[in-house]
């Protein structure tokens, strides 16, 4: 039983945390929206997350794992927003 709590806050927990640690992708695109220029951005530093993202989301989804699934989900947005946005704003 107290087993049963622990893994269920633990869950709580990951999905929470999880959601907010993917976050971290929106201000990035934001600052490159804003600016019109993705100058200081290191694409290949997204280009190494993305597809990294992109599996821990397809297994989340073949776990059934809300945690992994809502966290990953998110970062995949985020991710995904800041290498259009580098793509649209980048000088040629």
């Amino acid at each position: 039983m107290m087993l049963e709590a622990y893994v269920n806050i633990l869950e709580l927990m990951a999905t929470v945390f999880g959601s907010i640690m993917s976050l971290a992708y929106f201000p990035q695109a934001f600052k490159i929206y804003k600016r019109k220029s993705s100058a200081d951005v290191s694409i290949v530093t997204y280009l190494i997350f993305f597809p990294g993202i992109v599996i821990w989301l397809l297994y989340g989804i073949g776990l059934n794992n809300f945690a992994l699934i809502i966290s990953n989900a998110i970062a995949f947005v985020g991710a995904l927003t800041v290498i259009a946005a580098y793509f649209i704003y980048r000088k040629a």
